[in-house]
């Protein structure tokens, strides 16, 4: 593997001439701690976690110690979080997870790892369209009377995403903002009055007990909560447009994946407490996404309920953006090194915004929420099975992809600080990172085993090797153009993972010569 300075010299010495002009770097100085936070929790998408990840765990797995398991995946994370932090302090660059890797482990396993970053955040931006699209037509049939097919709320909001992501990104924090906020805010309310009218059980903390967490279920329950936590390893690639990258992206890190445990863990609580940690699982299998909405009709009305609906589709398309200016920083970052055309390494007007990368992803996803509306088969069978199709397994393989992610960047960064002989005055990172890089192994490890069941086929379907084989697959290739890139084009292989520091260092060079 090539050692971290002698890509960078090599870089320099070769020259980068993609990296000319300020087209080539983001806009700093766009988010503070405010912006970054809220464009990073709003992938989190709160409502929809509530409304439809809780229940359907509760439902499929029976397992009544969901709040638990939030817990316990908060510290899992945190863990993780305490190496992924320290590497931000040393590596600014929006291709974040890829960049780490490459930093640690080289260049080509970085182009690895870029790839599969590119699939799976794709994947879970498009998959989101269409739980989106169903729900809209719902909201159209019951207030409006009018039968609107899926697609085309999905379409719109594809077009409505796409040009929110040629703007500035604190334009866009602002618009995740507001919409964050309101939706924490019902659930909050929710929250106070399933604990102000508990069920017939109480208060009861019995969702907290240990027992809770026993049977065949719990392995695969875990691959369900930790989706819900998908947002906050994200901050790394706004790096570039923080004041303070080295001060911000940790802080914001930690008040994100300590928020989600402790607000989602609450939220599932005040869920058992509700129905009653013993009707939990039959409510779940009964009401199913519309748990949420039967308990707060019982508390809050039917006014409540009605505004709790919209702000569930609203929260919906926040959780698109984020995960669209992801995907779209990602692809600069991946055009700006080499991994991808140059034409998608720059930035675009004024808003300094990575226009092309956010092209990119609106075509994608038009392609894909236009092919599953092709399979609409409503007339003769199912008329939600395209729609769920594209939510649970665009939402299952984005979410597998992240986490053999963080996996692998857990071990980049105990290389990272071994190599640059810092394990000593790192040493207690450095365990926290292995300790939750074996976590996140043994977590992939469920996913694919379980994905027939999270993706709700049969035992015996294709789909539980062809879908989690996506990611299998965007890494091999991505390795592959690692490698051939380090056998024909060296100078490219040696600034993955560079991002604007290579920039930087020609500027250097330039003013230096």
């Amino acid at each position: 593997m090539t050692t971290d300075s002698s890509r960078t010299s090599r870089a320099t010495a070769d020259g980068i001439s993609t990296f000319k002009g300020r087209e080539r770097a983001l806009r700093a100085d766009r988010l503070g701690t405010g912006g970054l936070l809220l464009s990073v929790l709003a992938a989190t998408a709160p409502l929809m976690v509530v409304a439809g990840v809780m229940p359907t765990t509760f439902a499929v797995m029976g397992i009544v110690g969901q709040p638990l398991l939030f817990v316990a995946l908060g510290v899992v994370l945190v863990l993780f979080s305490l190496g992924y932090a320290e590497m931000s302090r040393h590596v600014h660059n929006a291709g974040a997870f890829y960049a780490y890797i490459s930093r640690g482990l080289g260049g080509t396993a970085g182009a690895g790892a870029a790839l599969v970053a590119l699939v799976a955040y794709n994947s879970l931006q498009v998959g989101i369209y269409g739980i989106f699209g169903f729900e809209v037509s719902g909201l159209f049939a019951t207030y409006a009377d009018l039968e609107v097919a899926w697609w085309i709320p999905a379409l719109v909001a594809v077009l409505a995403v796409g040009a929110l992501g040629w703007l500035k990104i604190d334009v866009n924090a602002r618009v995740l903002g507001v919409l964050l906020v309101i939706e924490v805010l019902l659930v909050v309310v929710f929250d106070v009055a399933a604990v102000a009218d508990p069920g017939k059980e109480g208060l009861s903390l019995h969702a907290f007990n240990p027992d809770t967490l026993t049977g065949a279920g719990v392995g695969t329950a875990l691959c369900f909560c930790i989706a819900a936590f998908l947002g906050f390893e994200q901050a790394p690639v706004y790096a570039e447009e923080t004041s303070r990258p080295h001060v911000l992206v940790p802080r914001v890190m930690f008040l994100a994946v300590t928020g989600v445990a402790v607000f989602f863990a609450l939220s599932s609580w005040a869920l058992t407490v509700a129905t009653g940690p013993a009707g939990i699982v039959g409510a779940s299998q009964e009401q199913s996404a519309g748990l949420l909405f039967f308990l707060t009709e019982d508390r809050l009305g039917g006014t409540f309920t009605d505004v709790l609906h919209v702000l569930f589709v609203t929260g919906m398309f926040a959780a698109m953006l984020s995960f669209h200016n992801v995907v779209a920083r990602y692809a600069f970052a991946m055009g700006r090194e080499g991994l991808l055309p140059a034409a998608f390494g720059r930035t675009t007007g004024t808003s300094g915004a990575p226009g092309t990368g956010s092209l990119l992803q609106t075509v994608i996803a038009a392609v894909l929420v236009l092919a599953f509306a092709l399979t609409d088969d409503k007339p003769t069978g199912d008329p939600t099975a395209p729609v769920l199709h594209l939510f649970t397994w665009g939402g299952n393989v984005g979410a597998l992809g992240v986490i053999v992610l963080m996996a692998i960047a857990s071990l980049s960064v105990v290389v990272f600080f071994v190599r640059r002989g810092a394990a000593g005055a790192q040493s207690w990172r450095l365990v926290t990172s292995a300790l939750a890089g074996i976590a996140l192994v043994v977590i992939a490890g469920y996913t694919v085993r379980d994905f027939d069941v999270l993706v709700g086929a049969g035992p015996d379907s294709s789909l539980s090797w062809i879908l989690p084989g996506i990611i299998g697959l965007a890494l091999v290739v991505g390795l592959v153009q690692g490698a051939v890139l380090r056998a024909r084009a060296p100078e490219k292989h040696a600034r993955i993972g560079l991002g604007n520091e290579a920039f930087q260092l020609e500027k250097e060079a330039e003013r230096t010569s």
